[in-house]
């Protein structure tokens, strides 16, 4: 079995968000760039793959079918805004976003084939953002939230883990699994007030899913202290009595202290250990079974380091992100410590932490 596989196509730099938009086409070529300059293609490990473009009914999965047509149309007609505030597209962006989707679903089907351990989607736009009728934040369909219920309908999984690391919470992966025990969704981001307006501490899940939905919801500017203890002290714990069949990343690396969009103070090197981490409980319960799937990330002079170094570990090859420890300012560490202390008391009725 070979180790990793990286879904790209030149297709998803078609999306045009606009001029000065921060979700643009340079974030996938700064990643590539920096992709073929770390030699991590040349080694046996860590594949390129070209992947394919998802059908509609791939879509219907999560998306309504007058949603769908909605993209589809308004992108006919020329493009535009599709919500309220910032997500625009372009005549190519209906098409880009089928294959960012079908870049989620090939990933998750060579991994459970057995080609490869893990995969990463360089996918665009991002997805997770997007409900069953609406487009928010950038994002246009839900890539993870899809490849979630394919892996549900398809493989018959009855515990996949979405964890999502980027700045923003994401809004609508939770909605889609908010009633159901079968995903556990876990969300570290920056306060949500401002946006998406979702993602607080006291949002545990409905129904089957109550107690399936963890959120930590970080004061801006906390750092890696914070963000660590919480992901060792609170999420490992819930991860390892939850035991995942299958492990997926929504990978935003806007929790950057260099990101113009977002607010947190994370180094690289808390990234990367992130994903160790996650790794490592991969291997546990699901025999390495993980796809990451890009998200947000928006430092242009950070971003392909950081997810080079992110696929580096995930094929095992090294690969050395050099980056220093902004420090927080001294109200933070308390602020956070304050947070962490909620979380745990909200997910302790759920989790024996």
């Amino acid at each position: 079995m070979k180790r990793t596989a990286v879904l790209f196509t030149s297709k998803y730099l078609d999306h045009n968000s606009g001029y000065n938009h921060p979700e643009s086409s340079d974030r996938l070529r700064v990643i590539m760039k920096e992709l073929r300059k770390s030699g991590l293609f040349k080694a046996e490990r860590c594949s390129l793959l070209e992947p394919e473009r998802a059908s509609v009914d791939d879509v219907k999965l999560v998306h309504e079918t007058d949603y769908i047509r909605l993209v589809e149309r308004s992108c006919s007609l020329g493009g535009g805004l599709l919500d309220l505030g910032d997500t625009v597209v372009s005549p190519e962006s209906y098409e880009t976003a089928l294959y960012a989707v079908g870049g989620a679903l090939m990933a998750v089907d060579l991994v459970m084939a057995g080609e490869f351990q893990n995969a990463f989607a360089l996918v665009r736009p991002p997805g997770h953002h997007a409900g069953r009728n609406y487009a928010m934040g950038f994002c246009l369909f839900n890539n993870v939230a899809v490849a979630a219920v394919h892996l549900l309908r398809n493989f018959n999984l009855k515990r996949i883990l979405i964890l999502d690391v980027d700045a923003h919470h994401g809004n609508a992966t939770q909605e889609i699994f908010y009633e159901t025990d079968k995903v556990l969704y876990m969300s570290l981001h920056q306060d949500p007030t401002s946006f998406p307006g979702t993602g607080f501490a006291d949002e545990t899940g409905k129904g089957k899913g109550l107690g399936y939905t963890v959120n930590v919801p970080f004061p801006y500017q906390t750092g890696d202290q914070a963000y660590l203890k919480v992901f060792n002290h609170i999420l490992v714990p819930i991860i390892q009595q939850y035991k995942p069949q299958f492990i997926l990343v929504s990978t935003g690396f806007d929790a950057h202290y260099t990101d113009p969009v977002a607010s947190l103070s994370v180094s690289s090197s808390t990234y990367l250990k992130i994903f160790e981490k996650v790794l490592n409980l991969a291997s546990q319960f699901c025999m390495g079974k993980t796809v990451a799937v890009l998200e947000g990330g928006y430092s242009l002079s950070y971003l392909g380091k950081m997810t080079a170094g992110v696929i580096g570990r995930m094929a095992g090859i090294a690969y050395t992100v050099r980056d220093k420890h902004p420090a927080a300012a001294p109200e933070i560490p308390k602020q956070a410590e304050k947070t962490i202390g909620e979380v745990k008391r909200t997910q302790s009725s759920f989790w024996d932490l």
